[in-house]
């Protein structure tokens, strides 16, 4: 089991996700002392008789000033059991393009909704954005539990109508799971609360303490090397005349000295001659891994180049499908001509046809849409200036992914999948 978990949370606007992470960093004492009583005063001032944990994480003025989350924000806390890194996302429509920021990397995430509300469009839209993208875990914390009547049968309801839905999205059932909270007063958050006797599953945080956590988990199992070249060092100094070395982060596999390598999108061969890190030598790093690989053979290689297992490389295309997920305010039309990066290569691209539109609150497709709006989940065909060497996001989410960016201001205007990965999902056609 790993010792660190990646998570991220979403929902609906006004369902709680601020208070719900400040009640995590606040029950896993990962606050403040100074950082409490401010809160205290806050709320004092604002004629709460209780401290408002919201204010823990909602730091930008125009966020205190509305009461809602308008960014992403990265919290850490930790248990003696396991570290957390989350990805704190706002919950209104027009800033779905943050929750796909948020939770790109995250191996859960947290999915919020109203009791009193129950399953509703936006809960629908982040479930099927968080299942294009792959998030393995799913947990449903259905939140303000004591403000409803009948709590035992509105939360067997909400269960149901979730389990449905994330069937038909793809995922396992045992990889979903559903409490209920109350992240006001701390109800099945460090602990069972006694207030929920219908419930008989574990805390939140008893349940992401004990999570598995596995290659799997990362989408990058069954992979051999994928070493994207950040940043190619040569020193150049009397110490280190004829010093080169390729830095960056494992994507998926590991290394070893000795190993056969392929340079992409070159195609060029060679072998490692050995694994550079500011501690000493690596025998094998894996996957996470930052690292600077020395190679046996002087290879032209470049920021943006991808450094492959020869086994198993992935292939280098420059004409493809992909999903994407459209985050600009202008539509997306044919014909588009914009900027695509991959890891650290960017390129130009041209939009061919869209192939299709997918409705996440039906589940189903709609064939050859004119546009793609904000927010919009779609397929099209993109043409590439330069070849990338990618693989199928299904298999690999890191080297799987893209961004497209607005040539003039360099804006990200959509977040891509390579592949169509919405083959993983129950997708009708609607007429």
């Amino acid at each position: 089991m790993s010792d660190l978990l990646r998570l991220a949370t979403a929902g609906s606007v006004d369902d709680g996700k601020s208070t719900l992470v400040g009640r995590l960093l606040y029950d896993t004492k990962s606050v403040l002392a100074d950082q409490i009583d401010a809160v205290t005063r806050a709320s004092v001032d604002r004629g709460l008789s209780t401290p408002d944990l919201s204010l823990l994480v909602d730091g930008l003025r125009a966020e205190r000033e509305q009461g809602i989350t308008i960014d992403v924000a990265y919290r850490y806390f930790a248990t003696p059991k396991r570290s957390f890194v989350l990805a704190d996302t706002p919950g209104h429509v027009q800033y779905t393009r943050n929750t796909v920021s948020g939770a790109s990397t995250a191996q859960l995430v947290i999915l919020l909704t109203d009791a009193r509300k129950g399953v509703i469009e936006q809960t629908r839209r982040h479930a099927a954005v968080l299942a294009l993208l792959g998030v393995p875990r799913l947990v449903l914390a259905v939140n303000k539990i004591d403000l409803v009547d009948n709590p035992a049968e509105v939360f067997a309801e909400i269960s149901a109508e979730f389990n449905e839905l994330t069937s038909k999205l793809g995922w396992a059932t045992e990889d979903v799971i559903e409490i209920p909270v109350s992240a006001l007063h701390g109800d099945n958050i460090a602990s069972r609360s006694e207030n929920t006797p219908y419930y008989t599953g574990p805390s939140l945080i008893e349940h992401l303490e004990s999570v598995p956590v596995d290659a799997d988990s990362t989408g990058t199992h069954a992979l051999g090397l994928r070493f994207p070249v950040q940043y190619v060092i040569r020193p150049r100094t009397a110490e280190y005349p004829d010093y080169r070395g390729y830095a960056g982060q494992i994507a998926a596999g590991s290394v070893s000295p000795g190993d056969e390598i392929v340079v992409l999108p070159s195609g060029k061969k060679t072998t490692v001659e050995r694994i550079d890190t500011p501690d000493g030598e690596l025998a094998v790093a894996q996957a996470g891994r930052s690292v600077t690989l020395i190679l046996a053979d002087e290879v032209d290689i470049s920021r943006g180049d991808i450094i492959a297992s020869v086994h198993d490389a992935p292939e280098s295309i420059d004409t493809f499908d992909a999903t994407v997920c459209w985050l600009g305010d202008k539509g997306l039309r044919p014909g588009a001509r914009l900027l695509l990066k991959h890891g650290a290569k960017t390129t130009q691209a041209i939009v061919g046809a869209l192939v299709e539109r997918f409705d996440e609150q039906t589940l189903t497709a709609q064939p050859s849409p004119e546009s793609l709006e904000l927010n919009d989940i779609g397929r099209a065909s993109l043409r590439l200036a330069e070849p990338i060497p990618a693989d199928d996001y299904r298999t690999n989410r890191h080297t799987g992914s893209f961004l497209l960016i607005d040539p003039a201001g360099g804006n990200t205007l959509a977040a891509g999948l390579v592949g169509d990965v919405l083959t993983s999902v129950e997708v009708g056609t609607s007429v």
